[in-house]
């Protein structure tokens, strides 16, 4: 009985050990948008890839909250209709000096949530700059 119960265990750990190579090989959180891969599979400086599976991705979600908070900082200094940040819709990185983030955020605006198209560009320092953040009309 103990033999069995062993050979299970070992069985349903290889499973789930391939179940996640298989996983992580065929649903990278990477795609390539406009096509610019390179035959190896990686991508060329200055092509455009969709971020997939935002829940997960901390980074992005933080480049989000920190382009609201630019934003009411800068724009909107002590006026009461500031942005509030509520989540990342859809997310596409550029790889150039740096990396380029264009997110699509859902924010609340005078009480009503709104979409906002966001360009933050994060340079090989690490530091954060708010391009540009405006209403989506998509």
């Amino acid at each position: 009985m103990a033999a069995l119960f062993l050979t299970f265990c070992i069985l349903s750990s290889s499973f789930l050990a391939i179940s996640i190579f298989l996983f992580i090989r065929f649903f990278s959180p990477y795609s390539p948008v406009n096509g610019l891969e390179e035959l190896d599979g990686n991508v060329v400086s200055g092509g455009r890839r969709e971020i997939y599976f935002l829940f997960f991705n901390i980074q992005v979600h933080e480049l989000g909250k920190y382009a609201v908070a630019e934003y009411n900082l800068k724009f909107k200094k002590g006026e009461k209709r500031t942005l509030v940040f509520k989540k990342v819709v859809e997310a596409h990185d550029q790889f150039v000096a740096g990396t380029n983030y264009f997110l699509k955020i859902s924010a609340i605006q005078n009480g009503k949530p709104q979409l906002f198209d966001d360009f933050v560009h994060v340079n090989l320092n690490g530091e954060n700059r708010l391009v540009r953040l405006d209403p989506s009309f998509d």
